[in-house]
């Protein structure tokens, strides 16, 4: 040969060789990269939350402090005094900046406490057993004048006055404005009483102003004295705590006739309940007491369809009685005081999230309305800043793969829900429907698809003529240029409907093809004596069996509808549901079967067809020459040889499926439900994906558990191909490298 043209081959070969691994080595360096990237995306949601001390000043001239706060920019602070006067003052150095008195300010009066809820509400509590709610408010200001200054505008707007009772004030009141004008006040007195007043403000048809005023008393009988009170943010809902443990709960909706819901004895050991406060929200209670521990509770339903309270979540526990709780005004996290500090947890997810003034001995504080910080007072007098770092409060491994008992919800549940009508909705972000909706989908998919793609297979290759399987294969193979877009739309709106309306004739079909196959093969013992039937043996076989389905199939279609009348009074869905408990979706598992599995065959079938064809024909002729049918043949030397290619193909389809997005899209009902059914929907962490992340606020929990979803995937494929290699190779060691 040439030697000349000897040096150019092999220099082909050098060139290709590094062509292919560079090529190979790019295609794993994206892979790993894209795995990389979202991991990174998702990895915050892990991340332990932070508390970076933001301003620490002194505010001069200034004793008794009853209140601090500061607005969500951390620019402007506020003091309330027991002079009743509010003081401004900026947050980094302390300056002051302007001051006012309250509303109900002045003369003699001194104030004495204040009580702080909701968006910067003060309840303030005078010497002389009135009170007043006062609000105050900041709104960013853009001076166009000046460049477009960002300024901090503040100010404070008087929302209720309460009277002193006629039988005095309580040693412990409350007070609340809610919608449309009701007002309501709240006094626990020494001997156990509470004296419940309530003003309503209306208008009347001709415009008119009417003020309605009621009072009540109001009765109950405890082991021990009421040693906390919270009302609801609306004034209609009151809970009280006993130093005995027990819990009460009034409705106050209805101004005429307040009611006594329920009582409960919340702790067996009749510990004190030191301190009460709703979550955001007013749905869930907190509870803290003489022992530390800080609980939650929210009524559920019992069997008997009653409201009771229930102790749901247990939360971070003090070495000191808790002095206070306060809710977050953004989430469901609570911030619980004593003697020792500040414990922020998060209810839902039970995190323990934060823990501050350990050493600064604080007296006061207040989070500001974006949760974004607290203020401190300390007992030497110190203002002392902290800007939390609190991203995911309410993702943990426990809400995102475990069972979470939601507000609402009668039991523990797995839950995906990830937005709602209300602003004091919680997330629900459980991936474990979404894993088990993939896994369901993609099962039902297989069930239809393998069996299909593989018998298909068997038949093209080891019985049907040349000439039909130079057909048969690329129309297979066709199949799966097809869009999935236009199957998954196609089973939607064509395949959905034509099945719910032929639900019986479906179940049907289930019985009379096989039934009919099996008949039809027992004739066949018979008619194949005669000659030119015989000859359908010989690659046309389907010739005979595909009139075995289609007559078998038609008769199922005549008589479905007639079945379906006289032993489910024709409505066989409404049986399923009354019988059977089954709820018929009609965008279900059957149509992914169908849809999906459509999608995959041609995978499956094209990779075991050509597993199948390259067996060497030398096994298939020493089978038969020694005496085995070809039925024979296939089963013990054909297919045992080509299993590692067959089972190659299932894992590819399999990951086709896990990995298919438009078909579950469109085809399905998109709910994320754990139910094993048929009959129902479900939602697959693609198809997820798919839907919330155009939605999704970017960096927010739903956009990086959204992230960690496709984490999953690509974690699920991985194991899926890792151990479709490992089984392969053990196939291949057994029955030869074919």
């Amino acid at each position: 040969m040439n030697q000349a043209f000897r040096k150019k081959i092999k220099r082909n070969d050098r060139i290709a060789r590094w062509v292919i691994t560079v090529g190979g080595m790019a295609i794993i360096f994206s892979v790993i990269f894209i795995l990389v990237l979202i991991a990174k995306v998702s990895l915050p949601l892990f991340l332990p939350p932070d508390a970076e001390l933001h301003a620490s000043t002194r505010m001069p001239r200034v004793e008794n402090i009853r209140a601090v706060g500061m607005d969500e920019y951390l620019e402007t602070g506020y003091v309330i005094d027991a002079s009743g006067t509010i003081r401004f003052f900026n947050v980094k150095d302390g300056a002051p900046l302007d001051q006012e008195l309250l509303s109900g300010a002045g003369g003699n009066r001194s104030l004495l406490a204040v009580e702080t809820y909701g968006r910067l509400n003060h309840v303030l509590r005078w010497s002389d057993g009135s009170l007043t709610i006062d609000q105050v408010k900041f709104r960013p200001y853009f001076d166009a004048e000046n460049d477009n200054r960002r300024s901090i505008l503040h100010r404070v707007e008087s929302l209720a006055s309460f009277p002193v009772p006629a039988t005095g004030p309580g040693v412990q009141t409350l007070a609340r404005v809610g919608g449309e004008g009701r007002q309501v006040r709240i006094d626990l007195y020494s001997d156990n009483r509470l004296l419940v007043q309530l003003i309503e403000v209306s208008e009347n048809f001709l415009g008119e102003e009417e003020v309605t005023e009621a009072e009540h008393q109001l009765a109950f009988d405890t082991a021990g004295d009421v040693s906390a009170l919270v009302l609801s943010s609306d004034g209609t809902r009151l809970y009280a705590g006993t130093k005995q443990g027990e819990l009460l709960r009034w409705d106050l909706s209805d101004s005429e006739e307040p009611t006594l819901l329920e009582k409960i004895q919340a702790f067996a050991d009749r510990r004190e309940i030191t301190v009460l406060n709703l979550v955001y929200g007013d749905v869930s209670l907190a509870v803290g007491d003489s022992t530390g521990q800080v609980t939650t509770w929210f009524p559920v339903r019992d069997d008997s369809g009653v409201w009771k309270l229930t102790r749901i979540h247990d939360l971070s526990r003090h070495s000191a009685p808790v002095a206070a709780i306060s809710p977050s005004p953004r989430d469901k996290s609570v911030i619980s005081f004593s003697s020792e500090g500040l414990l922020v947890d998060h209810m839902t997810s039970e995190r323990s999230l934060l823990s501050l003034g350990r050493k600064d001995r604080l007296q006061l504080y207040s989070m500001t309305t974006r949760g974004n910080a607290i203020m401190g007072l300390t007992d030497d007098g110190r203002l002392q800043s902290w800007k939390l770092e609190i991203p995911h409060p309410e993702v943990s491994l426990g809400t995102l793969f475990g069972k979470v008992w939601y507000e609402g919800y009668d039991e523990p549940v797995y839950a995906w829900q990830s937005s709602a009508a209300t602003d004091d909705y919680e997330p629900k972000l459980s991936l474990t429907p979404l894993i088990f909706g993939t896994l369901k989908g993609t099962f039902y998919a297989m069930l239809l698809a393998v069996p299909l793609a593989i018998f298909g297979a068997i038949y093209t290759s080891q019985f049907a003529r040349p000439r039909l399987r130079a057909l048969i294969k690329p129309a297979v193979e066709v199949m799966a240029a097809i869009p999935t877009v236009i199957i998954g739309f196609l089973a939607a709106l064509w395949l959905a409907p034509l099945i719910e309306r032929s639900l019986g004739s479906l179940f049907l079909s289930l019985v009379l093809v096989p039934a009919a196959l099996m008949i039809s093969i027992l004739a066949w013992q018979g008619a194949r004596k005669i000659e030119p039937l015989r000859r359908l043996e010989r690659g046309f076989e389907f010739l005979a069996v595909a009139p075995v389905v289609i007559l078998a199939m038609a008769i199922a279609a005549g008589l479905g509808p007639g079945l379906e009348q006289t032993f489910f009074a024709g409505d066989l869905k409404q049986w399923l549901f009354t019988e059977m408990g089954t709820r018929y979706d009609p965008r279900n598992c059957i149509i992914i079967a169908f849809a999906m599995g459509f999608a995959v065959i041609p995978i499956v079938f094209t990779i075991a067809e050509d597993s199948l064809s390259n067996v060497p024909s030398s096994l298939k002729a020493a089978s038969l020459a020694l005496g085995a049918s070809r039925w024979q043949t296939v089963w013990r030397v054909i297919l045992p040889s080509a299993s590692p290619g067959i089972f190659a193909g299932t894992m590819i389809g399999f990951g086709r499926a896990v990995g298919e997005t438009m078909i579950v899209l469109m085809a399905t009902g998109n709910t994320a439900i754990m139910d094993l059914s048929i009959f129902n929907g479900m939602r697959p962490l693609s198809a997820n994906i798919a839907v919330e992340i155009p939605e999704a606020p970017v960096d927010g929990s739903l956009y990086r558990t959204l992230f960690l979803s496709a984490v999953i995937l690509f974690v699920m494929t991985f194991i899926v191909n890792t151990v479709a290699e490992i089984v392969r190779q053990r196939l291949r060691a057994k029955y030869g490298r074919f």
